[in-house]
């Protein structure tokens, strides 16, 4: 079909979903006429859910049709594979967050026997018409307008393959810290210190009164060296602008409000604390430096 942009299929995926539809019919007068209603907006709302793909088409009658499109569901074993799969691999892990459906991604799914995009004859079209041409052009304008709506979300093919955007987001959060937590190395073993050095009195001198304590905490000020291997100088300013104000508050209340953060929760405390975290250059380094130091990657970092 020509034009699709005006219905659908301008990505590669929505391309795939209007194939399986071509692949349906021998009629291209039914699938020409059912991308004309798609383009000239016949296609009433979509509701979208496990299964299935519904709507009402206006046609040449006063009444509109109600049309619909089934497509198998994955099993709860096929979206267990696709999931381990996608949690291993921070490329796919990152292209989902993007709303992204990468041939990739589609084809390590494909690898692991789950198929994600409807192959020719996965499509079942029914329609409330008297037309028996299958499909009909009420379900082919459906389709037409379903691939518009795959362009701007993928999320909407693995809502109708079962599961909804948080549930995917949240299983791949947890398999993703499971997956972090085993590839991390053990810490090596603490020395120790022996007990007899650690129990002699030693005799130390007296340590010099406090300064008093300013009415702000202090700023970094004055430019920083740049050496190689050291974190880069804005996440360096932001992180002693931090323990400056840190250190404030201790002096100035006796308490510390942050001080039952594990280091890890601290960093996320941090990136979380700068406006468009992750969408600058300068947001991106405090990213990677705030993750390496925790052994953690900035994909682990946004999530």
């Amino acid at each position: 079909m020509s034009d699709r942009d005006s219905a659908g299929g301008s990505s590669w995926w929505g391309n795939a979903w209007v194939q399986a539809l071509e692949a349906l019919s021998l009629d291209a007068a039914r699938l020409a006429r059912g991308h004309a209603y798609a383009s000239g907006g016949n296609v009433g709302a979509i509701s979208v859910a496990p299964g299935r793909i519904i709507t009402y088409v206006r046609g040449s009658r006063p009444r509109p049709y109600r049309t619909e499109i089934r497509l198998r569901t994955l099993s709860d074993d096929d979206w267990d594979r696709f999931l381990a799969m996608a949690a291993a691999d921070p490329a796919h892990m990152a292209a989902l967050l993007d709303k992204d459906m990468p041939h990739s991604l589609v084809d390590s799914a494909a690898e692991v026997g789950v198929d994600l995009l409807p192959a020719p004859g996965d499509l079942v079209p029914s329609c409330s018409c008297p037309d028996r041409g299958h499909p009909c052009k009420h379900a082919a304008a459906l389709c037409y307008e379903t691939a518009r709506l795959l362009d701007a979300d993928p999320f909407v093919l693995l809502l109708v393959r079962g599961r909804t955007e948080r549930e995917l987001l949240d299983d791949l959060a947890r398999r993703n810290a499971a997956h972090s937590a085993r590839e991390k190395p053990a810490p090596p073993p603490f020395p120790g210190v022996p007990a007899t050095t650690a129990l002699t009195p030693r005799t130390l001198p007296p340590l010099p009164g406090p300064l008093p304590v300013p009415p702000q905490p202090g700023h970094a000020s004055g430019a920083y060296p740049g050496t190689r291997g050291a974190p880069d100088p804005l996440s360096l300013d932001l992180l002693v602008t931090d323990a400056a104000a840190r250190a404030h508050t201790l002096l100035t209340t006796g308490a510390d409000p942050i001080a039952t953060l594990t280091p890890w929760q601290d960093a996320v405390r941090l990136a979380a604390g700068q406006p468009g975290s992750g969408l600058t250059a300068a947001t991106r380094k405090l990213y990677a430096t705030l993750a390496s130091a925790h052994d953690r990657s900035p994909t682990d970092l946004a999530l």
